[in-house]
């Protein structure tokens, strides 16, 4: 089968080359393909060959060295294995209680009452040096009287520093109004009164109203500590104009469009806030 395949490869390269020139290299490379490839098959299978087997010879040659004495004697090295001290046990004495000082003493226990406790039993008089205790032994040593002195600490000389007690701030009253005078920073608008100014103007609704002169109007209301309004009033002699005022103040004034007034302790309060108001309308 494999003559076949080479015979017919052969015919092919025969036919493919026909009038052409065959001593170029391609037409020699094709007809040599098949032994090329089994060299280099050969080759390779060699060369993995050697490098698995490298290792397993190296290995096999390799000895560990030994010391030889001058007589011809081996001796295989063995670790030292150094002398340990045996620290003898510490035998620990303990520690005896120390005796109580012999002193008389008085027992000052009440009886339990019961039926048969005899009335009139005659005690020895207890001593006036003896301490009270729990069995009565009076031939014991004398007390010795307490003669420990108090020290006095040196009294300075230096200034008196008076320290005032501290003060206690009142709570601040959340439903009380802050007067002017109370205050230490005004209610304001976010972005100053002059951006509150043209919001008012450009969001107020004039179409309904004719008239050549000024009209004007005082809009009032409450900066409450959130930073929202309420109770807004307006005192115009005009009612409609007076309507609308109130509704444009209170449609640009939704929560946190407001910095609430503070109080001279720097604590947030509610305060009144007064807004004037002056139109004209053409024909």
């Amino acid at each position: 089968m494999k003559h076949q395949n080479q015979n017919q490869e052969f015919r092919f390269n025969e036919v493919l080359f026909e009038h052409r020139n065959k001593e170029y290299g391609a037409y020699v490379l094709r007809n040599e393909s098949d032994r090329i490839l089994t060299k280099a098959l050969f080759v390779g299978v060699s060369l993995l060959a050697a490098i698995s087997i490298t290792p397993l010879a190296i290995s096999a040659f390799k000895t560990e060295p030994v010391a030889e004495e001058p007589g011809g004697v081996i001796i295989d090295f063995m670790p030292e294995i150094p002398d340990t001290q045996v620290t003898p046990p510490v035998t620990i004495t303990p520690v005896k209680p120390a005796t109580a000082p012999d002193v008389k003493t008085f027992d000052r226990t009440v009886p339990t009452p019961s039926r048969d406790a005899q009335d009139n039993v005659k005690k020895d008089p207890v001593p006036d040096d003896a301490v009270a205790g729990f069995t009565n032994h009076f031939k014991g040593d004398v007390v010795e009287p307490n003669t420990h002195v108090p020290t006095t600490l040196p009294v300075s000389s230096g200034p008196v520093i008076n320290t005032p007690p501290p003060t206690i701030q009142d709570p601040v009253d959340k439903n009380k109004i802050a007067e002017a005078g109370e205050l230490g920073v005004e209610a304001n608008f976010k972005g100053g009164i002059d951006s509150f100014r043209n919001k008012v103007m450009n969001n107020f609704d004039g179409s309904g109203f004719e008239s050549e002169e000024i009209v004007k109007t005082t809009v009032t209301f409450i900066v409450e500590m959130d930073g929202t309004i309420s109770g807004v009033k307006a005192n115009g002699t005009n009612a409609d104009f007076n309507n609308e005022a109130i509704r444009t103040v209170k449609a640009i004034s939704n929560k946190g469009t407001w910095v609430p007034a503070k109080n001279k302790k720097g604590e947030f309060v509610r305060s009144y806030f007064k807004f004037p108001i002056s139109m004209k309308f053409d024909n």
